[in-house]
């Protein structure tokens, strides 16, 4: 137990050094609905396939805060009624969203080649904003609103074959399909009112998820490479919501300083296409000309969601410690570099914890 925490320690100190030295050298500055941010990184124990007959369980927890508003943005966004099918431009004012995740992931090799991903994440969200900007009912100043929901968000099953197995290479492609299991008619504090889409804890539709992901080993059983590609897409739910096409890519390299103990750098990059929702259009009233919102379209037709959408660079420094024959612990932090989130709150540095166990089925 004491070099188990001994290990811990130092591995500690290593993340710790690598974050306050990009914190300290500075993150670039950019400039999407409520509490849109999350995380998104690779970790090789749940990226790869799994041998035949083995079973890789990966248990994680993900911090995401979203409260920083950049230079040029105000944060106020569009309120989306999905009960009414309609969209108000500038009616909410967001304030704050912490989004936590708790993820069991279960990769298992059928085959040498071919495997089966499951993937079961569990949300907690706590979102802050005001609504009803510019309304007559408020006085122009808008109605403040805690919301807060838990569960089970959307479960992911994935197919994967390794087209390019051996010493050295890794080659994996995947293709998944995301269920609709998390909740998506949660109620606002608004009596009778449905909660912003991205606010749900699902997505209310299935998802089509495909992915590539490498490995080298450039220096064997010293240091390798990895690089990975995803793309999502989901269809329109039944209330007329559709949330945008998602593109990952991603690229790092791990270093094995001890025979317990990895140094893990990526970057990440997310490209999020626009929402789109099926809606008649309003604008909200200014709060110091309260009013009824003016029509701008009374027709309902799908309509891009103006903020949402983003592109996101991170840099995730982090660790791997082996703390058994088949057990490891990672540690990672995501650090913005680029961030463009569409007059939105913008996602802070998020955290990612995990434990990773290999258990042999045969």
């Amino acid at each position: 137990m004491g070099t188990t925490l001994r290990r811990l320690k130092i591995a500690w100190s290593w993340a710790l050094a690598l974050t306050l030295l990009v914190l300290i050298s500075g993150a670039s500055e950019a400039l999407a609905s409520c509490g849109s941010a999350t995380c998104f990184l690779v970790i090789g124990s749940q990226a790869g396939a799994s041998q035949k007959d083995t079973l890789t369980a990966n248990l994680m927890y993900n911090y995401i805060p979203q409260g920083t508003l950049l230079p040029g943005t105000n944060g106020i966004i569009p309120g989306v009624d999905t009960d009414n099918r309609m969209m108000t431009l500038n009616e909410h004012r967001e304030i704050r969203t912490i989004n936590q995740f708790y993820t069991l992931d279960l990769n298992y090799g059928v085959t040498d080649r071919f495997g089966l991903e499951l993937t079961v994440p569990y949300r907690v969200i706590s979102h802050r904003h005001i609504a009803e900007l510019g309304s007559l009912d408020t006085g122009g100043q808008g109605t403040p609103e805690l919301f807060t929901d838990n569960g089970l968000g959307d479960v992911r099953l994935t197919a994967k074959y390794n087209v390019m197995s051996s010493l050295r290479n890794i080659f994996v492609f995947g293709f998944g399909v995301d269920l609709p299991t998390g909740k998506n008619s949660s109620q606002s504090n608004i009596p009778g009112s449905t909660q912003e889409p991205t606010l749900q804890l699902g997505r209310g539709q299935v998802g089509l998820v495909g992915s590539v992901y490498q490995s080298y080993e450039l220096i064997p059983h010293r240091l390798n490479q990895f690089a990975s590609f995803s793309y999502r897409h989901t269809f329109k739910n039944n209330k007329g919501y559709q949330y945008g096409d998602e593109y990952l890519l991603s690229g790092g390299a791990n270093l094995r300083t001890w025979d317990w103990l990895i140094l893990i750098g990526q970057l990440n990059y997310r490209y999020l296409v626009h929402d789109t929702f099926s809606s008649s259009l309003f604008l909200a009233h200014s709060p110091d000309a309260p009013g009824n919102p003016d029509p701008i379209d009374t027709a309902i037709k799908d309509r891009p969601v103006p903020t949402t959408g983003s592109t996101t660079l991170m840099f995730s420094p982090g660790f791997n410690v082996d703390v058994g024959s088949a057990t490891s612990v990672y540690f990672y932090s995501q650090i913005p570099v680029v961030r463009d989130f569409n007059n939105n709150l913008a996602q802070g540095v998020s955290y990612i914890v995990g434990v990773s166990r290999v258990f042999n089925l045969k």
